[in-house]
């Protein structure tokens, strides 16, 4: 018996020993089967997500015709998904970290789409608006672990190109689901609109966990409260971070009003379009997925500060035109607005990761939330403003989103000259 024991002990204590000298895998590279897997997963799960979380935006006017409400009472539709979303991205990142990012990036779908099954059945607003909260939380999920699977899983140099894929999903997800809402809507009601695009997310979500590779590089952390709460703090403690998520909810807020509110406005006379028509209005999404690849350039040529000025002006350009009462200068308006939307959200996302030197998942998940919780204020307020003083009343609040970011910015430049004066002052250069 002794001498099993002991046999016993030598076999566990080699076997540990092999594991603990096994080396890491490595990351997956360009061309190889599985990181072409990983890279068409993450797209498919992008493209089911945001197909859900904005798939009630185009729908708004027919759901407001149908239960009998103003556009602000409708709009919670997607301001509850938006707002629960950002509720619950920091503390589902903590969970990520400590039960894998495919399990989380698995059960935030999972619900999402079940629960995108049943939206359609909601008989009531109160119900719908619920139902779409619940949603929202799931989706919480996703971002929160997507960014971290990719570092881990993916080659540094490759790293871009694959996150990139991830972004285009997210961005053709919420285009598409904006269109495909539309037209089955029209030829056979909103609740068609939305079981259309919980099948289109089902198919998404059984691609992904198909092809999405077994992590190979994850090590689970400990759930610690205290500490999240330390990076947390630090993070807000920092003048420039909270700066930059001031303006990404800012930014968000401008194109969380426009696109909740248009659909109404062009549903109206003098336009009067179809709600087919109105929902492939978000083809001009494609617009937002250039201006954000320019970004970088831009940022190259201008700077950080520069880029941001060049991104509100246009924005604020976009909104003034779409004044007008010339559908072709509503379309151009609508153009400039993505463009300047996309290219602010890029240039302040990607300074939030530069200046974090660290916590930066806890970073890029507090931008998040500041992103969609401005998301949700804004398009709850650009009906209340749509409500009470037409499209106009929706622009005037844009306009001081806009403000906002331009004063931050200003206020950003008069803090870098100083630090720089006092620099000088200190070295005597």
């Amino acid at each position: 018996m002794p001498a099993a024991s002991t046999k016993a002990s030598t076999t566990v204590g080699a076997a540990s020993a092999i594991a603990a000298d096994s080396p890491t895998p490595e990351p997956h590279a360009p061309g190889t089967s599985a990181y072409r897997r990983m890279c068409v997963a993450l797209f498919a799960a992008g493209v089911a997500a945001f197909a859900l979380l904005y798939s009630t935006q185009a729908l708004l006017p027919a759901v407001s015709a149908d239960f009998g409400v103003s556009a602000s009472a409708a709009s919670w539709t997607v301001s509850a998904a938006t707002g629960a979303l950002a509720l619950f991205v920091l503390p589902l990142s903590a969970l990520s970290e400590r039960f894998g990012r495919r399990t989380l990036m698995t059960v935030s779908l999972t619900v999402a789409v079940a629960v995108g099954l049943l939206v359609p059945l909601a008989p009531s607003l109160e119900w719908l608006v619920a139902l779409r909260a619940i949603q929202g939380a799931a989706l919480a999920g996703l971002p929160a672990s997507a960014m971290a699977y990719l570092a881990e899983e993916v080659r540094p140099r490759a790293l871009v190109g694959a996150i990139g894929l991830f972004v285009a999903g997210n961005s053709i997800g919420g285009m598409s689901g904006r269109i495909v809402t539309g037209w089955a809507a029209q030829l056979w009601g909103w609740r068609a609109g939305l079981l259309a695009v919980g099948v289109l997310a089902l198919l998404g979500a059984v691609a992904f966990r198909l092809l999405l590779p077994a992590p190979r590089r994850f090590t689970p952390g400990t759930l610690s409260p205290r500490a999240l709460a330390a990076t947390v703090r630090g993070h807000l403690a920092d003048p420039l971070l909270v700066r930059l998520y001031a303006i990404g909810a800012l930014f968000m807020m401008v194109f969380g009003a426009v696109y909740t509110v248009i659909g109404y406005r062009l549903a109206e006379e003098p336009f009067g379009l179809p709600q087919g028509v109105i929902g492939s209005i978000f083809l001009v999404y494609l617009v937002g997925t250039v201006s954000s690849a320019a970004a970088g350039r831009l940022v190259g040529k201008l700077g950080r500060r520069g880029a941001l000025y060049l991104a509100v002006t246009t924005t604020a350009a976009g909104l003034l035109l779409s004044l007008a009462e010339t559908l072709s200068a509503v379309l151009l308006g609508l153009v400039l607005i993505t463009a300047g939307f996309f290219a602010g959200h890029a240039v302040a996302s990607s300074s939030v990761s530069r200046t974090a030197t660290t916590g930066r998942a806890q970073a890029s998940a507090l931008y998040q939330s500041a992103y969609y919780l401005g998301s949700s204020v804004g398009g709850t307020l650009g009906a209340i403003a749509f409500h009470s003083g037409g499209w106009a009343g929706t622009v005037a609040l844009a306009l001081l989103s806009v403000l906002g970011v331009v004063s931050i910015t200003l206020y950003g430049t008069k803090v870098a000259r100083a630090q720089r004066r006092s620099l000088v002052v200190r070295t005597g250069a």
